[in-house]
């Protein structure tokens, strides 16, 4: 839900996000919605959803191993982070879910089959790993499939790792 009281829902099956009013049955398209695809109009899987102040979406489009940004009004997405194919460099991505954006437009996203937390600064090519990428397990460093991501009014990020059971707790170095 966004400031407005709109609430936003991901169709993995249609490949699209819809914008409801609140008491709206069909709701209105913001992101995808031309079927499924690697085009930047069209989403393959999209999972999670983050609504900034702008009403500008972004959408963690898992199997395209890519997350989109759509802005409010827009017929096509911006790819923010991934997009180069499924991998574990610093310009892939391997699943992606859930995903964050602070107030300076830094991307976040959990990286779910690389095990790791990545950050995509604005207009950057390649991300950088913020938390885990230690290879899959259950130390306190490592994830196991990472699936959503918070951060609290302290920048404090919680990352729910999701084959190990549980939540974790990080402190990172904020951006600027």
């Amino acid at each position: 839900m966004d400031d407005q009281r709109f609430r936003y829902v991901s169709d993995t099956e249609k490949h699209e996000v819809r914008r409801y009013r609140f008491g709206e049955k069909n709701g209105t398209v913001v992101a995808g919605g031309n079927g499924k695809g690697n085009r930047l109009n069209q989403l393959n899987f999209p999972v999670y959803v983050y609504v900034d102040q702008d009403q500008s979406v972004y959408v963690s489009d898992t199997n395209n191993q890519r997350v989109m940004k759509w802005v409010k009004g827009a017929k096509q997405g911006i790819v923010v982070a991934g997009g180069q194919g499924e991998g574990n460099n610093l310009t892939q991505l391997s699943y992606p879910q859930g995903v964050f954006v602070d107030q300076s437009s830094t991307v976040y996203v959990a990286d779910g089959r690389n095990h790791r937390v990545m950050r995509w600064c604005k207009e950057v090519t390649q991300g950088d790993v913020i938390v885990g990428g230690n290879g899959v397990g259950a130390e306190p460093m490592q994830l196991n499939c990472p699936r959503s991501l918070s951060f609290d009014r302290y920048g404090i990020i919680y990352v729910v790792d999701y084959q190990n059971h549980r939540v974790q707790r990080f402190s990172i170095e904020v951006t600027n």
